[in-house]
């Protein structure tokens, strides 16, 4: 029996895109930077966490993330991100790098898929506007030449911001689940339009260590910020200076035949030059996307938030009328998508709708939101009903796996992100007024925060069922490799999975792969069992209990 996690696959998902930059491309796919002057200024360190290069800067607040702030031309933008965040970027790649060799060790299939996801990926470059590109090389300027043996930089960052797009088409391999929600007039506290949402973007622990929230002032468009990573100028979640969000949320695509404008470049124009809700359609109107995915964006000047939901061959918007509140998970919701297949194979067979009845529950909850409501939702490790489902289960709002959450006061131009871990530590508050105000006055002011804003970590990352749960993530990692790789483990291993995380179904399901992969069927019988009597997340992972329930027991009579 041969099992994959839903960690290890989305790893191996984004290892195999970064693999894919491996062809030979001709000089005509870089931007033409000749209108531009490549001179920015020189790179001043201040200490270990702090950097300046004229106006702009990047430090490390004492939660740990670090905050950027870029200004000038696509170009200028780009040598002076990559000047500063120069060893971020390596990390970033150090780490989806060592998993290529971890999870694809044979040379002759790298060779091989590289071949085959850098013809995939042969006309990316054509759908992705030239300022965009532009920024990308200057970023790339100050990349590593160890990551060579794969491809030059610009092509490695090129594929990189499609990893994205490329986990969500192949959810099949790597479910993920964010989850967002709008509220506004008589459903917030001050009746001003509240955004909340969790990123569940999982690439290994190590990918999340070093957020960055940048705030980027361009020569055109809008002034905006965004919580990006080391080498990324796509937007996953960002506000702008009219007072404009957007947030993605994937939802269910086929494999596509040929990449396209990767959903990160296309939130990124809408953020800046959008300032209401109708310019933000038009901009997704006029961009070929290559999977489906739903765009949430609020609006100060509109007052309220949409839903545009893209996919290769339909596009809709999805409005609540006169509702005031807009939930977001996994599933369309717009008419165009009604009678869509696998839409509504989504909506049947995942933990999109589970995760959607949720929020609606935790929001009937509460009659009026504030932020600090906002991010107790989002915190939220129960099921419906409030009822235990175990942590790191994927049909709660937190999946104890975030990127990072986020929080949103568009009409007063209000931020709150998540320190690690997860979406736990504490929400650090930044005000666009006040970061590009004090900018334009004092081009020396390097921290932007607002402590006096700030929310406090979850208490939970103080108790002991954190602490086993960290606990039991290591074990079931090792769990996993035991059964991907048929190694023998003692029975005292398994045990203490299930002391760790007793409510999670998935702990019994592992130990019921373990034993029934080695012959030991009616503990694998008994395994079975008990998973199927704790919250399983899908569908698909019902049935299988099912399936390994009748074998086992077949197999235990003999």
């Amino acid at each position: 029996m041969k099992l994959v996690s839903k960690k290890i696959s989305y790893l191996l998902l984004l290892a195999l895109l970064l693999c894919s930059c491996g062809i030979k491309k001709s000089i005509n796919d870089r931007p033409d930077i000749s209108a531009y002057n490549a001179t920015i200024p020189q790179k001043e360190t201040i200490n270990d966490s702090t950097f300046l290069a004229g106006n702009s800067f990047l430090t490390k607040n004492k939660q740990g993330l670090w905050e950027l702030y870029v200004e000038g031309d696509p170009l200028e933008r780009g040598l002076i991100s990559g000047s500063l965040t120069e060893h971020l970027m390596y990390k970033q790649e150090q780490v989806f790098f060592e998993k290529i060799n971890e999870l694809v060790p044979s040379e002759g299939k790298q060779r091989f898929l590289r071949k085959f996801l850098s013809w995939y990926n042969r006309k990316m470059y054509k759908h992705i506007p030239e300022e965009f590109k532009t920024e990308i090389y200057g970023v790339t300027r100050y990349a590593s030449n160890d990551f060579n043996g794969i491809a030059t930089p610009y092509l490695r960052a090129l594929y990189l911001h499609g990893a994205h797009d490329i986990g969500h088409a192949l959810q099949d391999l790597a479910l993920v689940g964010c989850t967002s929600f709008a509220a506004w007039d008589n459903k917030t506290e001050d009746g001003k339009l509240l955004i909340g949402r969790n990123f569940d973007f999982y690439a290994g622990d190590a990918f999340a260590e070093e957020k960055i929230i940048a705030f980027i002032n361009p020569d055109e468009g809008h002034k905006f910020m965004s919580v990006t990573w080391g080498g990324f100028i796509g937007v996953v979640s960002g506000m702008n200076d009219q007072g404009l969000t957007v947030t993605i949320n994937a939802g269910k695509s086929k494999i596509p035949l040929v990449a396209k404008t990767p959903i990160s470049i296309l939130t990124r124009e809408i953020l800046q030059y959008a300032s209401t809700i109708d310019e933000a359609i038009e901009i997704a109107k006029k961009r070929e996307v290559f999977v489906s995915e739903s765009i949430m964006v609020g609006s100060a000047k509109d007052k309220k938030a949409i839903l545009i939901e893209v996919s290769p061959n339909n596009f809709g918007v999805h409005t609540v009328g006169n509702s005031s509140e807009l939930i977001c998970s996994n599933h369309f919701q717009s008419e165009p998508y009604s009678d869509d297949r696998r839409n509504l194979k989504t909506i049947e067979e995942s933990h999109s709708k589970y995760r959607f009845m949720r929020m609606q529950e935790l929001l009937s909850e509460e009659e009026k939101v504030n932020p600090v409501e906002a991010v107790s939702i989002l915190r939220n490790k129960k099921g419906l009903d409030d009822k235990v489902i175990g942590y790191g289960n994927e049909k709660a709002l937190n999946q104890l796996l975030a990127h990072h959450g986020i929080v949103f006061q568009p009409e007063d131009l209000k931020v709150w992100v998540s320190s690690n871990p997860y979406q736990l530590g504490e929400f650090v508050a930044y005000d666009l007024n006040d970061v590009f105000h004090n900018r334009n006055n004092n081009p020396s002011t390097v921290s932007v925060s607002n402590s006096t804003l700030n929310i406090a970590k979850d208490p939970f990352v103080h108790t002991e069922a954190f602490e086993n749960y960290e606990a039991y993530r290591v074990s079931e990692r090792h769990v996993e490799h035991a059964i991907e790789d048929d190694i023998k483990i003692d029975s005292e291993e398994l045990e203490k999975l299930s002391t760790l995380n007793p409510d999670y179904w998935k702990v019994y399901k592992l130990i019921g792969d373990y034993y029934y992969q080695n012959k030991v069927y009616l503990k694998a019988l008994d395994a079975y069992r008990m998973a199927s009597t704790k919250e399983v997340t899908t569908k698909p992972d019902v049935e299988y209990l099912i399936k390994y329930i009748k074998k086992s027991k077949r197999k235990s009579k003999r």
